[in-house]
């Protein structure tokens, strides 16, 4: 499963893009892609993520109007 599949059902779910959800892309991500233990790099693909979501829900409601 692929980011753009994840955030579709996260989005589809109606999460909100807060810290909560760019923890649950990032467990979802890590079930098929390596992503390194380091805490700062957590840190660092946790807030990458959450932009992206954001971004993706924001697309969603720009083309729903």
């Amino acid at each position: 499963m692929g980011l753009g599949d994840i955030m579709a059902e996260l989005c589809a779910e109606n999460r909100a893009a807060n810290s909560e959800t760019a923890e649950k892309i990032l467990e979802r991500l890590e079930e098929k892609n390596y992503i390194p233990s380091s805490e700062r790099v957590q840190r660092e693909y946790k807030s990458v993520l959450l932009r992206e979501y954001r971004a993706y829900i924001e697309d969603r409601s720009g083309s729903a109007g």
